[in-house]
Order: structure tokens, then C-alpha cells, then sequence
């Protein structure tokens, strides 16, 4: 039977089980129980943890801040201190601590996104910029540091207790795919297509005109269907991916087929044969619930199945009230949780958790699924070429598996497509995923 360790505390808060279910059970796969009595604390023969403002004997010692026994959300003012190649927050000092700051804090303001709530610096489509986070500014976003601190509180650990049940974390894969234009030319309409032919002859776009010409009377493939590639690839490396459908209304930034057309349901429906699906709710539905729900309720009655998974478009996101009105939708998993504009880990953390509203200061229900890399990134905001973004594509890939985390990765079916400005991607996916299952 695993030994089970007893923790003390000086308060149990929500914060406080939230961090050490997330950090002790869920990463470390440790048994413990919290107590608030230091009489029972000190006759207890089992492994024992001490998390509090002052130590009280020999046991093992994390100092704590004030963070995990508030209720309220305010600026926070810390220290750092550097830490087995990473920088630290809520550095504490004095004798006998096991950890020179305080890993449970730290962790908890990575991965409740406490920064995001205090910030009110936007970019253009009103998301958390990559740039204002403390992650970014450290020089650390590329890092999943809840996973590098929390194993290095399990080694210093285990060193005490060599009986000490530890699990040995599992590299996974999980490949995503946002389908924001299921084509470039099909199945647009008679309106749609002869605006399109009207913009190509205005630029002077003549290979444009072409290939559009082509691909409607049937004699060359749309430049965005690369689902048959897709379906090659998922089965040659035994891939498991999730779809995510745009199905709002037609608008400047939400350009799909409308789900109400044959060839678009019936993709749709063969995408969900060989796949998860999920809502991509659209750019015109940021916080707007009823819109939302009209996007899901279409795209679930394509499928004849209730939908539970859910990635904003445009990464749209505002904490925590996208995660409120997806809860109210019957969302259960969200996989949003990454940055356009820069590459890594915008919850410090390479694994699912569950969303911590701290507005209301409770643990809700919604579990959160965190992409490290998106194909608009690498292309769009750090302009790098196929053997760049491929070498970032596998050092992230490495600090994933270093740590035994999950490793998603969001791509599209226009970038598979291989086409005009995605020339040689479709090749840097394929030797991506033969780097990942080596």
C-alpha cells in the first residue's frame, strides 16, 4: 500500500487543495491529507510536509507566502531567485527551507493565470499579450516550469523518503488541427465566388485566377483540402487529433463554409469518423453566449452528438469570462491556452488542469488542455522558415518530454494544404511527427 504523506497547514483554502491536488497528486501521483493540527502533525510516523509562514522542527519545509491563503485579487509584488536552470518567483529565505522559494505559490500564479486578471494591456483583437507576461519577460515561456519545479520538490522528497511512491510522468502527443476554411474555393456560393473572382482581376492576380478557375470546374484540388494527407498521416503514426469546426455566420474574420451547405456537412461528419471534434467559436461570439450556443447546438446536430471540447478562434480569450460562458455551455475541455504571437507555455505547465476561476475563488469543473506551438506563430509572428520553426518545433518537443508532459500541437488544414505561403510545411509536419513518436 503507497504511503500516504501528511501536509500542514496554517489554513486549508481552495487555493491551497487546488495547488497540492494539481502539484502532489495529479503530476506527482503522491497519496496526502492536509490537517491544520501540529499535535497530530508531529505524532504522525509517515512522511510528513510542513507548508506554512515558520518552521516548527525537522520535518521537510516549505515557507509559504500569503498567496494561496487569500481569498481577494490584488498586484503582486515578489522576489525571485534562480533554480535548477529556471528563475523563480516568491523567493523565501532562512534555515531548512526544501525549496528557496515558494513552489507552491509560484506555481499557482502560473497556472491560474493570476496575471492575466491584473493586466489591462491588449493587443488589437483584445487578448493577453505573450509579451506582458512574466514568463516572456524572464526569458522562461519555452519552459513548462510548474513541471520542472514540482519534480524537483518530488526528488528533494523521495531523498527523504526513499519509500516514497512517485509516478514516472508519460510523454503524449496530441495533435489538433483548426479548421478555420474547410476550402479556398469550394462550396462558397454564387456571391462569394464572383466577389472572389472580382478582388483577383482588381490585384492582377492571374495565377489566382487560374487556379480558382481550376479547382471549381473540377480539374485541380482545392489548395485547403489536405485531409486526405491528414488521414495518412493519423494513420501511419497512430496519431489521436482533435478538429476543431468554425460555424458562426459569415463575417470580416469568420470565413468558413456555411454549415447549413451538403459538401461542408458531410465533411464534417467524415472528419468526426476518424476524429474528435470540437467548436471553434467563432471571432464574432467573443463573450457572447447565445451566439456560442447557436454555433455549438449546428455543429452538434451535424454530428448527431452533444459537444464538449472547445477552442476560441483567433485564441480570443478574456479570464475569466470565456471560461465562465463555456461552463454554461456544457464545455468540459478547452484547449485555448496558448499565446499567437510567441511559442511555449502560457500556464507554465505542459499538462491539463482544471480552470481556477479566482474571481468567484473556486475550482471549477472545466479542464483546461494547453498547446506549446501553433504553424501562425512560427510563419506569421516570428517569421521563421521550415528548418527554424522545425528546430523550435523539437526543443519544445524535448522540454516536454524531459518532464513527461502532453504536447499539443495546433495546426490547419490551409497550412497542410502546402500551398503559396505554406510551400514545404506539410513535409516540416511530417518530419515534426517523426521526431515526436522516435
Amino acid at each position: 500500500m503507497p504511503m500516504k504523506m501528511l501536509v500542514l497547514v496554517p489554513k486549508v483554502t481552495g487555493r491551497v487543495i487546488y495547488t497540492f491536488d494539481l502539484m502532489l497528486s495529479q503530476l506527482l501521483g503522491m497519496e496526502y491529507d492536509l490537517t491544520v493540527d501540529a499535535e497530530q502533525f508531529k505524532a504522525f510516523e509517515g512522511p510528513k510536509l510542513h507548508y506554512g509562514p515558520q518552521r516548527l522542527g525537522d520535518e521537510p519545509f516549505v515557507k509559504a507566502v500569503d498567496l494561496l491563503f487569500e481569498r481577494h485579487i490584488h498586484e503582486q509584488s515578489f522576489r525571485t531567485v534562480a533554480f535548477e536552470g529556471t528563475v523563480a518567483p516568491y523567493a523565501v529565505y532562512g534555515q531548512g527551507n526544501l525549496m528557496p522559494f515558494d513552489v507552491f505559490s509560484a506555481s499557482f500564479f502560473l497556472v491560474s493565470r493570476y496575471e492575466e486578471y491584473l493586466s489591462q494591456v491588449r493587443d488589437q483583437y483584445g487578448r493577453f499579450r505573450a509579451e506582458s507576461s512574466w514568463m516572456f519577460e524572464n526569458g522562461l515561456l519555452q519552459r513548462p516550469l510548474v513541471n520542472i519545479w514540482t519534480l524537483a520538490l518530488g526528488n528533494k522528497l523521495k531523498a527523504i523518503y526513499p519509500d516514497l511512491a512517485l509516478k514516472q510522468p508519460k510523454f503524449t502527443f496530441i495533435p489538433t488541427y483548426d479548421v478555420d476554411a474547410a476550402w479556398a474555393y469550394k462550396s462558397k456560393g454564387l456571391y462569394r465566388t464572383v466577389g472572389g473572382f472580382v478582388k483577383d482581376l482588381a490585384s492582377g492576380d492571374r495565377e489566382r485566377i487560374r487556379e480558382r478557375h481550376q479547382v471549381l470546374r473540377g480539374k485541380r484540388k482545392d489548395p485547403f483540402d489536405s485531409f486526405d494527407f491528414q488521414f495518412e498521416l493519423q494513420k501511419e503514426f497512430k496519431l489521436k487529433p482533435i478538429y476543431f469546426i468554425l460555424c458562426g455566420d459569415y463575417d470580416t474574420n469568420d470565413k468558413n463554409i456555411s454549415i447549413r451547405k451538403a459538401p461542408f456537412q458531410s465533411l464534417i461528419k467524415r472528419l468526426g469518423d476518424y476524429a474528435d471534434v470540437g467548436i471553434h467559436p467563432s471571432f464574432s461570439s467573443y463573450l457572447n453566449i447565445e451566439k456560442m450556443r447557436k454555433e455549438i447546438n449546428g455543429l452538434s446536430e451535424v454530428l448527431h452528438r452533444p459537444l464538449t471540447k472547445s477552442r476560441q478562434h483567433f485564441l480570443r480569450m478574456n479570464l475569466p469570462r470565456s471560461y465562465q460562458k463555456l461552463i454554461e455551455l456544457d464545455i468540459s475541455d478547452d484547449y485555448t491556452m496558448g499565446f499567437a504571437s510567441q511559442a511555449g507555455f502560457r500556464a507554465g505547465i505542459a499538462d491539463t488542469f482544471r480552470f481556477y476561476d479566482l474571481e468567484n475563488d473556486m475550482v471549477t469543473n472545466l479542464r483546461v488542455h494547453p498547446f506549446a506551438l501553433m504553424d501562425g506563430t512560427m510563419r506569421d509572428y516570428l517569421n521563421l522558415d521550415v528548418e527554424a520553426s522545425l528546430n523550435l518545433a523539437k526543443q519544445l518537443v524535448d522540454e516536454v518530454k524531459a518532464v513527461g508532459g502532453t504536447f499539443i500541437y495546433l495546426t490547419h488544414n490551409e497550412t497542410l494544404g502546402g500551398e503559396q505561403r505554406w510551400v514545404g510545411w506539410p513535409e516540416m509536419y511530417r518530419r515534426m511527427l517523426e521526431y515526436i513518436v522516435q
